[in-house]
């Protein structure tokens, strides 16, 4: 029962991004036949290092586990870094946690990174951090 109701949702989260596309991202699904495998493209965000980006690929977590708080469990932190109100509620959305993701490449979080590497990178070796990620760019504007 509550896979239908998922499925319905974002059937219609799907139909409303296609009649009202959002600036910034463009999502559709991967095989037309899994409503819960979607495919997004994130325009870079102006003034970031990652500005008219056109497709990056990456890869998350296999379990599907990603650092965006409004993604982890709802109820209270285990560990104590979020608030309940931070976490998932039914009323985000496809376009919500993109637009989280967005937020993230303009104001990455190094407080509580899924890599810590690259926090690390971002924190203590800047330079090296934005040579990086204009790579991984250039990389992904090679690949449309």
């Amino acid at each position: 029962m509550a896979a239908t109701q998922a499925s319905l949702l974002l059937q219609k989260q799907l139909k409303d991004l296609c009649k009202n596309p959002v600036d910034g991202f463009s999502a559709g699904l991967v095989d037309e036949n899994n409503i819960f495998e979607w495919s997004v493209t994130i325009i870079g965000p102006p003034d970031t290092l990652y500005t008219d980006l056109g497709y990056f690929t990456y890869e998350v977590y296999t379990d599907g586990r990603v650092c965006i708080s409004i993604l982890h469990p709802p109820g209270e932190d285990p560990n104590g870094y979020e608030l309940a109100s931070e976490r998932w509620t039914p009323v985000h959305t496809v376009e919500s946690i993109v637009l989280s993701i967005i937020s993230m490449l303009s104001s990455p979080n190094d407080e509580s990174p899924a890599n810590v590497e690259a926090a690390k990178q971002w924190r203590d070796r800047r330079e090296e951090f934005k040579k990086k990620v204009s790579r991984c760019v250039r990389k992904s504007q090679e690949m449309l």
